[in-house]
């Protein structure tokens, strides 16, 4: 059973000619010009996408699903959803929108890395293979030209690079990277807790969160080189003890780094110059004199680059917003907004930059807020998606 739902004009060209057969050839050429545009007009005036969620499969859910979204019209219906794999976590599209990629960190104890493939026009997921992980992934990424897939393996405190085949399938792994370390928190820093494998927007490097060690880690990549990772020249840069970094986002032209901090409940900004990153903020996530549990889950961009949002479980349950400086990569507070569920561990914002899609796991819903295009605010909409255990959410182009 599959989760539930709840709720140009053209205007003829004035053709001055002599003669009516004249006016009538003309006209009839014009039109056989125009027909094509106002068929092009019409096709890209509907912006429908494909909304690929990975569920926790210890309830009602048992893979991942796949729903159609029409931004224009804001509606929103299920499509079909691929069942064998256990807790997918979380997803990856490829660049060229015909695979998708899922972590299990559940299948075997140290977790798995899955392959399928996609059609953008039915929805359609098949599975390609699988490989096994190392110690729990949390995290998948894939690079553009599609050689290289990166996974982050939580339990292990292990990044690992998968080379991905013609086909779209996995190849087994070709490198993994032991973080070591500790921190200052005892229930979560006594090892290493990789958390994410970020590409910087020109794929020169690669950043990966260590939450358990308190370590924003540098690799230069190099997708032909034999390993593909190298540590950069700066190899890692220390965050506050016991800050736990998390998740990672890039600004569009690389030049700053904005780093979700899970235990502190803070942002941190970097400018990122040749892999050299210099840390210019620290902001929290919190009100001043919040004495409730703090659990940072996830960090966005508007696609403009505007605005900055971040998702706080525990006992906040929000979604918080800033201001971009987009000369000094600076953040401002704006406002804080319900996440309307109970653990909002992912969010998504789709690509034209209207709706919000927040998954929250333990109130088995996904909500849906409208963003103000202008001032970045959010407006709850009637959307929701009710499905067991959601944990990440995807768009991709439908079609």
């Amino acid at each position: 059973m599959h989760p539930i739902l709840t709720d140009m004009t053209e205007s003829e060209p004035q053709l001055i000619v002599k003669g009516w057969l004249t006016r009538m050839v003309k006209r009839s050429l014009v039109f056989s010009l125009l027909l094509p545009l106002v068929s092009m007009a019409q096709k890209t005036a509907i912006k429908e996408y494909d909304l690929v969620i990975g569920t926790r499969t210890r309830g009602a859910s048992d893979g991942i699903y796949v729903y159609r979204f029409n931004v224009d019209s804001g509606k929103l219906y299920y499509l079909n959803h691929v069942a064998g794999i256990t807790d997918p976590t979380y997803l990856c599209i490829s660049h060229n929108k015909k695979f998708v990629y899922a972590v299990s960190d559940r299948t075997t104890g140290a977790g798995g890395v899955y392959a399928y493939s996609f059609n953008a026009a039915t929805g359609q997921l098949d599975s390609l293979n699988n490989q096994p992980a190392y110690g729990g992934p949390l995290y998948v990424s894939v690079d553009r030209a599609q050689k290289n897939l990166f996974t982050a393996n939580y339990l292990g405190g292990i990044l690992s690079v998968y080379p991905i085949n013609e086909d779209g399938s996995l190849a087994p792994a070709s490198q993994v990277i032991q973080a070591k370390g500790s921190s200052i928190n005892r229930l979560m820093q006594v090892g290493p807790h990789v958390h994410a494998a970020v590409l910087s927007p020109d794929e020169k490097y690669l950043l990966f969160p260590d939450l358990g060690t308190d370590k924003l880690n540098i690799y230069k990549y190099n997708p032909d080189g034999m390993p593909v990772l190298e540590p950069a020249p700066i190899p890692f840069v220390s965050s506050n003890p016991g800050y736990g970094p998390r998740h990672v986002i890039f600004s569009a032209d690389g030049k700053f780094v904005y780093m979700l901090q899970e235990i502190s409940g803070t942002v941190t900004v970097y400018n990122f110059m040749r892999g050299r990153p210099i840390e210019l903020q620290i902001i929290s996530m919190v009100p001043d004199g919040f004495k409730g549990n703090i659990q940072a889950a996830d960090i966005h961009l508007s696609p403009d680059g505007r605005f900055l949002y971040a998702s706080n479980r525990g006992s906040a349950n929000d979604i918080v917003q800033y201001a971009v400086n987009k000369q000094s990569g600076m953040l401002t507070f704006v406002k804080r907004y319900s996440s309307m569920g109970k653990s909002p561990r992912n969010f998504v914002i789709d690509p034209t930059g209207t709706y919000m899609f927040i998954s929250n796991q333990y109130s088995n819903s996904v909500a849906v807020y409208k963003i103000d295009k202008l001032t970045g605010t959010l407006s709850l909409t009637p959307l929701m998606i009710n499905i067991d255990g959601p944990m990440c959410i995807r768009f991709v182009p439908a079609g």
